[in-house]
């Protein structure tokens, strides 16, 4: 059964790093927290408990790890992962910049949302979990999910629509 376990969590990967780089902003960082997680579960395979999700219990681990580290190191901002690369700058491609704009002022609106809306608005709608499957996850009400969801999308659609890189109202709603 240890072999399956390794092999479904060796499955799991591109997800738990997806999810990973969400919270943390930068690929690196994702790396390391999808490589931390992986060790903490296989040094603890006894608690997983055959029957439930791995994908669930992975994923709390990740977050966890997440929690730990960030709270170890007191991280510092991700603003230098938003800059924006123009070498190359061609006029006619003026509509791929954009595109790469709009990513980068989503990667620091990001930046700036609580890991509570990351992770929900990573799992979501990156991973295409359920509600009630990242509620379960997380280990809070569906409701709770919905929310922050809600929450979450809103202010990227704020900050997209503004056009600057912030959200047009004060609310602090993220």
């Amino acid at each position: 059964m240890t072999a399956d376990i390794r092999k479904d969590i060796v499955a799991l990967l591109p997800r738990l790093r997806r999810f990973a780089y969400t919270l943390a902003g930068s690929f690196d960082e994702a790396d390391d927290l999808v490589q931390m997680a992986c060790e903490r579960a296989l040094t603890r395979l006894d608690q997983f408990e055959p029957g439930t999700r791995l994908d669930s219990w992975m994923f709390r681990i990740v977050r966890t790890v997440f929690i730990d580290e960030t709270r170890r190191r007191k991280r510092r901002s991700t603003a230098d992962d938003t800059e924006l690369d123009f070498v190359g700058f061609d006029a006619r491609i003026h509509e791929g910049m954009q595109a790469r704009f709009d990513l980068a002022v989503v990667r620091a609106e990001l930046g700036r949302m609580s890991e509570e809306h990351r992770a929900v608005l990573a799992l979501v709608t990156l991973d295409g979990m359920s509600y009630q499957e990242a509620a379960d996850t997380l280990g809070v009400p569906i409701g709770t999910v919905m929310s922050r969801l809600a929450r979450a999308r809103k202010r990227l659609a704020q900050v997209l629509e503004s056009g600057d890189g912030r959200a047009s109202d004060a609310s602090g709603a993220a």
